[in-house]
Parts: C-alpha cells; sequence; structure tokens
C-alpha cells in the first residue's frame, strides 16, 4: 500500500479526550517507507540541481571521486 493510500486508511479514535490516530502496523511500514522515498528523491533533485548549476562538472558540484572513496565504504 502506497503512503498515501496509508494515511487514507487511518481510523480515529478519542481516549480521555484525545483524538488519536490508529493505522496497522503494514500501513505504519507503509507510510515509513514511502516517506523515506519521498527523502530520497528530495536528495535526488538537490544533486541534480547542484550538478545544473555547475554545468555537468562533478567536482565543481561537489561530488566525490568514486575511486577517492571506494575503499572508505568497503
Amino acid at each position: 500500500m502506497a503512503g498515501l493510500q496509508s494515511l487514507q486508511s487511518v481510523q480515529f479514535v478519542t481516549v480521555k479526550g484525545r483524538r488519536m490516530a490508529v493505522l496497522s502496523a503494514e500501513d505504519w511500514e507503509a507510510l515509513i517507507d514511502w516517506l523515506e522515498e519521498v527523502e530520497d528523491l528530495d536528495i535526488v533533485r538537490q544533486a541534480r540541481a547542484e550538478l545544473d548549476a555547475a554545468q555537468g562538472d562533478r567536482k565543481k558540484a561537489g561530488w566525490l571521486d568514486w575511486e577517492a572513496v571506494r575503499g572508505e565504504l568497503e
């Protein structure tokens, strides 16, 4: 289920005068996955804008050279 569908599946209850939202665990996990994807897309858009501003020059955009950092990730 997509994040938006998860939000639409919310049920509301009132407990001790407080209104609360109730989601199934599966819907909650789908919502978290969706939010993470939205964050990832935002990161990609920002990186693309920086690359475009640097006219495609990855170094000017602040990108690291893969070969230079590869060993740090292994």
